[in-house]
C-alpha cells in the first residue's frame, strides 16, 4: 500500500515567508537528491501530523504529489518547535527505485513474554534501537525484527546475529573487518549484575567530583595564601 502526500510548489523563501506560512497551519519543505535541482514546497500542516503518527511513515517510499506530479521520496529529516509538538520544517530525499538507498530502521525486540530467563526476573539490555541499512527502494523493510525469545541468561544478539531480509546490508558489516564492526545489539543479563554496573558507574561519577571538589579547596587556600 502506497502511502500519498499532497504539497505544492512554493516560490517565497527566507524566514519572515517561512513564518508566515506556519501562521497559515502550512508546513515549508525541500525536495531533493536523484541529481535533481532542489524544490521548495509546502506541506499542510494537519495532514502531514496526522501522517506522522504512523511510524512507519519514518521508514517508508512515499509517493509526493506536487502539483499532480508523483515522485518517490523518503523522509530525511524533520525539524520541530522546541516548545510546541509542531513540525516546522521537512526534508524530502528523492529516491531512484532502481538504486540502493542508505538509511536507519529501527529494530523492534520480540518474543520477550516467551523467554524464559526474563520470566525468571532477568532484564533485557538494549544496546542499539536502530540500525543503518542499504537496500534497493522496493525492499526497504519498516523495522527489523529481532527475536530474543530463546535468548539465555547471559547470552546477547550482536549484528550478525540479526535475521535481515532478502535484499536488506547492514551497512557496519560491509567495511572489510566484521568482527571490528560486530557490535552488540541486545542482552539478556541478572538484575544483580545490572545494580553492579549502575553502582560501579555511580560510584566512579561521586569519585569525579569529590576529586573537583578537593581541587576547587586547594585552589581556594593558595588565594588566600597568596592574598
Amino acid at each position: 500500500m502506497s502511502i500519498k502526500i499532497n504539497a505544492t510548489i512554493r516560490e517565497d523563501q527566507g524566514k519572515g515567508a517561512s513564518r508566515r506560512l506556519r501562521h497559515n497551519e502550512q508546513i515549508p519543505a525541500i525536495i531533493y537528491g536523484a541529481g535533481k535541482a532542489p524544490s521548495l514546497v509546502t506541506l499542510g500542516l494537519h495532514a502531514m501530523t496526522h501522517l506522522l503518527e504512523d511510524e512507519e511513515v519514518y521508514t517508508s517510499v512515499l509517493d509526493l504529489s506536487v502539483d499532480d506530479k508523483v515522485e518517490p521520496v523518503i523522509i530525511k529529516d524533520l525539524q520541530r518547535h522546541p516548545a510546541k509538538n509542531l513540525i516546522t520544517h521537512v526534508d524530502f530525499l528523492r529516491v531512484d527505485m532502481k538504486k540502493e538507498i542508505v538509511t536507519n530502521i529501527p529494530l523492534h525486540f520480540i518474543g520477550e513474554d516467551d523467554n524464559a530467563a526474563m520470566r525468571l526476573g532477568a532484564i533485557l539490555n538494549q544496546f542499539v534501537t536502530a540500525i543503518e541499512v542499504s537496500c534497493l527502494p522496493a525492499n526497504l523493510p519498516n523495522a527489523i525484527e529481532v527475536d530474543i525469545s530463546n535468548l539465555k541468561m547471559g547470552e546477547h544478539i550482536s549484528l550478525t546475529g540479526i535475521n535481515m531480509p532478502e535484499g536488506v546490508i547492514i551497512t557496519a558489516l560491509t567495511h572489510g573487518d566484521i568482527e571490528t564492526y560486530d557490535q552488540n545489539v541486545v542482552a539478556v543479563q541478572e538484575p544483580k549484575l545490572m545494580t553492579e554496573e549502575a553502582a560501579v558507574e555511580a560510584t566512579e561519577v561521586e569519585g569525579e567530583e569529590g576529586a573537583e571538589a578537593e581541587d576547587t579547596k586547594a585552589d581556594e587556600a593558595k588565594g588566600d595564601s597568596d592574598a
